[in-house]
């Protein structure tokens, strides 16, 4: 079975005021502390923690280990989470998994020589990406297969971004938008969707070409809306915000490993990937962060206009089989269930605010979320 992997990005927060706070650093030195007052458990290991530093230093990251179970995904997140929360409170921080500040920030940048780099290159663009996500990791068998994936689960990524929208409210306005944060990293020069490439060797031609160009640094910086991993034997899914609630990146797992076998066995079966122009991805991206699950999207077979639930069954309905042999059709049924009662993310955030009265009462009562056990 095919191993998944999630990494979070979580926003460090005043637990008063709901104001960002630059205290990555600190966190990071807390978790470090932490990590070496753990007893040796006499397997060989490192005692340690998977937190990093982000671009900027209000934010917080830490990825999961590679598992095959959902409910050991599960817990992993809801550990680490809890986690970011114990070090972040040791520095008078909490953390709140929401994909942008819906408070005014002006970040401040992470040191670091790249940090620099991508300041001066990217300018004001780099200035505002204090924005929050979910990446979802998938391992493939080769790089062959992988890219035989990303050639076929284009289509299909938008109802992620719609599904995981947690971005509403942008430098203390509501922005009309689900999911902010995909508008504001897609000003970033290789974000976004991409045409299909064949094969692994054309993948990695277009790779070195955008490389070469000298706009970005290096392969770390080829930010497409799915990717071979750089590091890992995974093909990595990049469109999602980071979500409110612990179980709802486990639901975005099960659907994009599902996503990944679907592809994996049309590419071995000899079917060919769609061959929808990037153009039209583009539209259905931007569809996606503006409507979230309470507007209407772009149906992934079509690219026609179609209701949020119709298109979020189409995607159910597609990799409905690989999800039956992983065990996961009822998980998925049941995240998608409890998604359209409860909402996204950013529903919850505006619920919030027109119960609630002010934006930092919606940051406090997230963080407060982000840290509980799932239910």
């Amino acid at each position: 079975m095919r191993s998944v992997g999630v990494e979070e990005e979580l926003l460090l927060v005043d637990a008063g005021s709901g104001e960002p706070l630059a205290l990555s650093g600190a966190v990071l030195a807390a978790a470090n502390r932490s990590a070496r007052q753990q007893p040796d458990s006499g397997d060989g290991g490192t005692p340690g923690h998977t937190f990093e530093k982000e671009l900027h230093r209000e934010q917080l990251e830490f990825a999961t280990k590679p598992v095959t179970e959902m409910g050991e995904l599960l817990e992993e997140i809801v550990r680490w989470r809890a986690e970011a929360a114990r070090h972040a409170a040791s520095e008078g921080a909490v953390v709140a998994a929401l994909a942008t500040s819906p408070l005014p920030v002006r970040p401040s940048l992470s040191t670091g020589k790249r940090y620099e780099w991508v300041a001066d290159q990217f300018g004001l663009t780099a200035q505002e990406q204090l924005t929050g996500g979910c990446h979802v990791h998938v391992s493939v068998e080769s790089d062959e297969e992988g890219v035989a994936v990303l050639d076929r689960i284009r289509p299909w990524l938008a109802v992620l971004t719609a599904m995981s929208a947690n971005s509403p409210f942008w430098q203390g306005q509501d922005s009309g938008y689900a999911s902010y944060r995909s508008r504001v990293w897609n000003r970033l020069p290789s974000a976004g969707p991409m045409d299909v490439f064949g094969s692994a060797d054309q993948y990695h031609e277009q790779v070195h070409a955008l490389v070469d160009t000298g706009v970005l640094r290096d392969k770390g910086m080829i930010w497409f809306d799915a990717r071979l991993s750089a590091t890992y034997p995974t093909v990595e899914v990049r469109v999602a915000d980071v979500c409110l609630e612990a179980w709802t990146p486990v639901l975005l797992a099960a659907l994009v490993r599902g996503l990944v076998e679907t592809a994996a066995r049309q590419w071995r079966a000899g079917e060919p990937p769609a061959r929808i122009g990037t153009g039209l991805l583009r539209l259905a991206s931007w569809r996606a962060g503006r409507s979230g699950l309470d507007g209407p999207l772009l149906h992934p077979a079509t690219m026609r206009e179609t209701s949020a639930a119709s298109a979020v069954e189409a995607l159910y309905q597609h990799v409905r089989q690989a999800l039956v042999d992983h065990g996961d059709d009822a998980l998925v049924r049941e995240g998608i269930a409890r998604l359209t009662e409860r909402g996204n993310g950013a529903r919850i955030q505006r619920e919030l605010l027109r119960t609630g009265g002010d934006l930092a009462e919606v940051v406090t009562h997230c963080a407060r979320i982000t840290a509980e056990p799932t239910s």
